[in-house]
């Protein structure tokens, strides 16, 4: 019996360390149809995340201004980033307004998400909270996927201010 009771609690002390995802350097890439959104939500997740000592690049750097981010699914791209030590992609975007949302569950390829477009903006009028999903891409497939509402908001600013103070707790509980 006091094996049994052993071998259970392994298991659920042991499996959350077994299962969580680590972030080493990634791309990170805004899928906003407003450029300053994507400026905007780029930069400051590569800033939280290099405040952690995770390597990070903003898309922005390796696209012609008003490029299409589908050159980033390109083959010798990769390869040139992979050489610089980046072997992951990390695509945010909004998932919605004020209601509760759940991880997507579809296995899509890294370019078939990047030849989507977003029908959201980093705020709304109206809108109490924004639901953010976060994809990570090695390999061109998904490795994982995280979803973050951020509530009370009122306006563009304000998702921004909130986003910078719970982004950082969940880089250092999950993602570190």
């Amino acid at each position: 019996m006091k094996k049994h009771f052993l071998i259970l609690f392994l298991a659920l002390v042991c499996l959350p360390l077994f299962g969580q995802f680590k972030l080493q350097n990634a791309i990170i890439i805004g899928q906003f149809d407003k450029s300053e959104d994507r400026y905007a939500m780029e930069v400051n997740m590569t800033e939280m995340l290099s405040d952690f000592g995770i390597k990070a690049m903003p898309s922005l750097n390796l696209l012609k201004q008003g490029g299409d981010a589908i050159v980033l699914s390109n083959d010798t791209l990769q390869a040139i980033m992979l050489g610089q030590g980046y072997d992951t992609y990390m695509v945010v975007n909004v998932r919605g307004y004020d209601k509760k949302f759940k991880k997507s569950s579809m296995a899509v390829s890294f370019r078939d998400v990047l030849s989507m477009t977003s029908i959201y903006h980093l705020y709304k009028e109206e809108a109490t909270n924004v639901t953010f999903e976060f994809s990570f891409f090695r390999h061109n497939k998904v490795v994982h996927r995280e979803i973050v509402k951020i509530g009370n908001v009122s306006s563009r600013d304000s998702v921004i201010k909130k986003f910078r103070k719970k982004i950082p707790k969940i880089i250092e509980k999950k993602w570190k």
